[in-house]
């Protein structure tokens, strides 16, 4: 049984179609085939087509999706899927591109360097996109994107082109960073008030730095001096606890929402209170309010304090709690607020604060001078019961180190002492009396059982309150947040490169991606990691047949949808491409 069509010629010249439902039967006498009309639907031209499709549907419950498939196929020749790749991740992290202008800034730079902006846009796009998507090496990004995700107007680049973005996006990073942040600043509109400031580290799996460590001079702080950017990989405190490994130091700035504004590289072995003159000076040519700088407590000194306050700017940093009985001015003003008597004030169910005023050098409380220093000291009550029974643990396992060592020799008990350095937790509750002999040092236990639960906040900002004090450094979160990202999902290490501005170029790749992934993340209300698993389920499929070739996307999901809505965005084209067969 099929559907057939017949043509008749009128007299004016003029061709009319009918559609007849027919089947063959041989005939009685010459054994043909011959076609019986079993219901003649009229001309074809006004055929009812709503009443052919329900015959369809109707025919095709009583067939197998196989059937079914090859029975709508057989005449116009067979479906083939070609192409199947990635689409939601990609497409939605471009979508969020072109709304903060990152991709309008690298164009418009590139423009006036005489480049292909268009081209050289959808390369260093690319490779963001593969920070947050699928983390790999450059060598990687070109096969993703030619073999396994679908990104508009990027059908493929080679590493070269890879290295020659990347050069041009670290040449022309002033630029483009200050157009970026003038941009996500206006359409997410930022509070820019309180800059956080944080530092991390990553290493090369390798024994040797950029020079030779020998010969190297550590540049230190002179508190005066701003460092430079620089990937080199040098030897320095590692935040990663391999200090055996050379390394880079990298530091980021970020806003109360967690949205990083910039991100530098320095040598490894550059300290963090030299960094944030550099940082300050940079962000300081942004045109900026005042501004209020959060730090921890690797960023402190009398120096940075001076220089964070020029231009009426103000700072929130921590202070060392351990150590604050060594001579410098700093340190005993600490020791002071510390010691200072006064009550606790109940902010939040797990925190407490109590503001202190000292003077300098830690002599009376300044009477509200110009140079009073300003103190918050905050207390976790359940930190503090955390922190007591880590110490006891500590103690008693201390106890069973030292246990019979009156006995030992000398040298034995040297050993033991020397190998505790590197464990400072234990090191810190060991003594040793005038005879040589170990013991557990109660009065350090003590002092210890003081800080429980404890940090003390310096500012010179005489406007906000001890409670926002406390909240705005327990924002410093929202940075170690990016750390985390930045080493997991987006696979800052292992990094694939050696060069100085290759290193530079790479990290940038993952402060334009963390961008990218926390504007989604604020939005959405969840983690990327989440999203991107329910985007990644749209794909783009490319089918063939006999008619051409259409480039056709899945239906999206409701998590998809829900996840389009949240960032305002609509849903993806439903066809991307058509290409009729040559010669139509």
């Amino acid at each position: 049984m099929f559907l057939r069509e017949t043509r008749r010629t009128n007299r004016d010249g003029s061709v009319v179609s009918y559609l007849q439902l027919a089947h063959n039967e041989r005939h009685p006498v010459s054994g043909n085939p011959v076609a019986k009309v079993i219901h003649s639907f009229g001309r074809a031209d006004q055929v009812d087509r709503a009443a052919l499709a329900r015959l369809v549907s109707s025919i095709s419950r009583f067939l197998t999706p196989e059937q079914a498939v090859t029975a709508t196929t057989a005449a116009s020749g067979e479906v083939e899927v070609l192409d199947s790749r990635r689409l939601g991740a990609a497409w939605t992290l471009d979508r969020i591109w072109e709304r903060l202008g990152v991709g309008a800034a690298i164009r418009r730079v590139a423009a006036g360097r005489r480049l292909d902006g268009d081209a050289v846009e959808r390369v260093v796009f690319a490779l963001v996109a593969q920070r947050a998507c699928e983390p790999g090496s450059k060598l990687a990004a070109t096969g993703w994107v030619a073999e396994r995700v679908a990104i508009q107007s990027c059908p493929g680049f080679t590493e070269d082109a890879a290295y020659a973005a990347m050069d041009f996006l670290l040449d022309a990073l002033g630029e483009i960073a200050a157009e970026v942040f003038s941009s996500v600043a206006h359409l997410l509109n930022l509070d820019l008030d309180i800059v956080f400031v944080d530092t991390t580290s990553t290493y090369w799996e390798t024994e040797t730095a950029d020079e030779l460590a020998e010969l190297a001079e550590d540049p230190g702080d002179d508190e005066v001096t701003n460092p430079t950017e620089a990937g080199a990989r040098t030897f320095g405190h590692s935040k990663d606890h391999r200090a055996d490994l050379p390394q880079v130091v990298i530091a980021m700035a970020v806003t109360r929402d967690g949205v990083p504004v910039r991100c530098w590289t320095f040598p490894g072995n550059t300290a963090d209170t030299a960094i944030i003159r550099t940082i300050k000076d940079d962000l300081g040519g942004w045109g900026l309010r005042r501004l209020v700088w959060v730090a921890d407590r690797g960023f402190a000194s009398a120096a940075n304090r001076a220089y964070l306050t020029r231009g009426g700017g103000h700072y929130i940093h921590a202070e060392k709690l351990r150590h604050t009985n060594t001579n410098t001015n700093t340190n005993t003003e600490a020791a002071a607020a510390l010691a200072r008597p006064g009550r606790y004030r109940t902010v939040a169910d797990n925190l407490r604060v109590k503001e202190v005023a000292v003077a300098p050098g830690g002599d009376g409380d300044g009477d509200d001078g110009a140079r009073t220093q300003r103190f918050v000291i905050c207390h976790n009550p359940e930190q503090g019961e955390r922190d007591q029974q880590v110490r006891t643990n500590l103690v008693a396992h201390l106890a069973q180190l030292i246990a019979g060592s009156d006995g030992w020799t000398a040298r034995r008990r040297d050993e033991l002492v020397g190998s505790l350095k590197t464990k400072p937790g234990l090191r810190r509750y060991l003594r040793r009396t005038t005879a040589g002999l170990l013991r557990v040092d109660q009065a350090a236990i003590k002092r210890e059982a003081h800080l429980d639960g404890k940090w003390l906040l310096r500012t010179s900002d005489t406007t906000l309150t001890p409670d926002d004090l406390a909240a705005a450094y327990k924002q410093l979160l929202a940075v170690e947040r990016g750390w985390r990202d930045f080493k997991g999902a987006l696979g800052l290490r292992p990094v694939f490169h050696y060069r100085e501005d290759r290193i530079r170029a790479h990290i940038q790749l993952c402060w334009l991606a963390l961008l990218l992934l926390r504007v989604i993340e604020n939005a959405t209300g969840d983690t990327w990691r989440n999203t991107r698993r329910e985007l990644d389920r749209m794909h783009l499929i490319t089918l063939a047949t006999d008619h051409g070739r259409v480039a056709q996307r899945s239906t999206t999901t409701p998590g998809q949808q829900a996840v389009l809505r949240a960032l305002d965005l609509p849903e993806p084209p439903k066809f991307f491409d058509f290409t009729l067969p040559e010669g139509d």
